[in-house]
């Protein structure tokens, strides 16, 4: 689907360039002191998590020896660092944490392949593109604010998935490029995200653990949004016009775009199709309803996705041995994401194993307690970013930071509240433009986008929303938000 370019330095493939970041991982284990600390498991609204205590690091002596660099050598009340076995195993280890996900990846890719070969979603394209036939700027619009409220409020990124090769066909037929087809996703479930005005992921995670009512300060998270939604159409739209008055212009200058396998959208909207979409529209609904008030995980939404896929079989009278190459293929198709995503894990498995991210925490936290108020508030900005780095996943960063943001917030006066929202921004802005992001890299690996090409048309964007978040938080800063 892509054609190499020679333009620019490009980075390695990416589960070279990952398990280059597991290695430098593993051998900083050897250098970096040891530490942890104290846990405990909260119930918190029916759901156990396991919270960090505040002021409870402790160092852990280093244990060294020839059979440790090799193999496994634990020793009770020691750190080991992490051996060339333990380098091998992390990302085995870090798909098997990722079991969950990965499995809800090949479900949702299986299913959307089905409610693709019904042809119901490129009816429903083909038509709104001869609908706005002679505003071609206002779909892609539609789309991109689409995706930004499904991500800012119900924290949908990996549904969107197995819908890359038609944003790529919307663009390619609207006479844009690569880059621009990716960005439907990308750009704007990065722009939700940063704002997370309801999203379950991010920001309720963190309330909870900052002991917050959920949902509370929603209005100035709503104002956020808007700005950067904004911000980011603006970029989004005006990238566009510029490829298509002049190709070359392109941030993918010399990309042939083609795309294998995918037909050009000239389906005719049926009954059937508009049975499909609506029993599909109605069950995600219900999923999403779900994972909301009954507290749904990956697995119960991995099967509620699985209702939809016999529903669209039963209505479209589709054969077994069709239905089932069309979910196979959709599989496929999810193969590469699904498994970046679990290579991605890899590096927090080194650093968990060789017990270090506790001492980079540590450092941190007692780095920005000595600051001034509003210096530790922006140190608190770019450390959720930076740690982002190490531990991409939302939920995950929030259990391991907020803990010890959260104390430290209250140490220096700064509100629990603008906490979360330094959180949030720091975990979603960073998404756009972390190498070490599964979702991004599954995501252009599809698209067939370098992400060396990504970094350089992103990175404007980023540093215009970077800028917009410093403004809010000094705003709500001195509102006391």
């Amino acid at each position: 689907m892509n054609q190499p370019l020679k333009q620019g330095i490009k980075l390695p493939h990416v589960f070279i360039f990952l398990s280059l970041i597991i290695l430098v991982a593993a051998i900083s284990t050897y250098f970096i002191p040891s530490g942890s600390f104290q846990r405990i498991v909260k119930e918190l609204d029916g759901v156990s998590q396991t919270i960090v205590v505040p002021n409870t690091y402790a160092s852990i002596p280093k244990h060294y020896s020839v059979e440790g660099m090799i193999l496994a050598d634990p020793q009770d009340g020691k750190a080991t660092p992490v051996s060339l076995l333990g380098l091998f195993t992390a990302i085995p280890k870090g798909m098997a944490q990722s079991a969950g996900l990965i499995f809800f990846i090949f479900t949702v890719g299986a299913v959307f392949s089905l409610i693709q070969e019904t042809g119901a979603v490129s009816a429903v394209l083909y038509k709104l593109m001869v609908k706005f036939n002679n505003s071609p700027v206002l779909l892609p619009a539609i789309i991109f604010t689409a995706i930004a409220i499904g991500s800012t409020t119900l924290g949908m990124s990996t549904e969107f998935i197995p819908m890359i090769p038609l944003f790529l066909l919307v663009s390619k037929q609207l006479g844009y490029d690569r880059l621009f087809g990716v960005s439907f996703l990308l750009m704007a479930d990065g722009i939700g995200w940063a704002a997370g005005v309801t999203n379950p992921f991010n920001l309720q995670i963190a309330q909870q653990v900052a002991e917050l009512p959920i949902g509370s300060g929603i209005l100035f998270r709503v104002m956020f949004f808007v700005v950067c939604f904004a911000i980011g159409l603006n970029y989004f739209l005006r990238y566009g016009r510029k490829v298509k008055k002049d190709p070359l212009k392109s941030g993918m200058k010399g990309d042939a775009f083609e795309l294998e396998n995918i037909s050009e959208l000239n389906v005719k909207l049926t009954r059937k199709h508009k049975y499909i979409l609506a029993s599909a529209f109605i069950l995600f609904c219900m999923i999403i309803y779900s994972v909301q008030a009954l507290g749904w995980g990956l697995f119960e939404m991995s099967g509620g996705f699985l209702a939809v896929g016999v529903v669209t079989i039963f209505i479209n009278r589709i054969p077994g041995d069709e239905a089932m190459k069309s979910m196979i293929k959709g599989m496929e198709l999810m193969i590469v994401p699904a498994l970046i995503v679990g290579v991605a894990r890899g590096i927090q498995v080194v650093m968990v194993e060789g017990q270090i991210i506790d001492t980079l925490l540590n450092h941190a936290a007692g780095v920005l307690q000595h600051q001034p108020k509003l210096v530790a508030t922006y140190g608190m900005l770019i450390f959720q970013s930076s740690f982002n780095f190490l531990i991409p996943s939302a939920s995950g960063q929030a259990l391991v930071t907020m803990p010890l943001m959260v104390p430290l917030a209250d140490l220096l006066n700064i509100s629990r509240q603008l906490t979360v929202f330094i959180f949030v921004i720091g975990d979603g802005l960073s998404n756009i433009i972390i190498p070490t992001n599964g979702f991004l890299l599954a995501v252009l690996g599809i698209a067939g986008v370098p992400f060396d090409k990504w970094f350089k048309f992103i990175l404007p964007l980023f540093l215009q929303l970077f800028l917009a978040g410093i403004i809010f938080i000094y705003v709500g800063y001195l509102l006391n938000y």
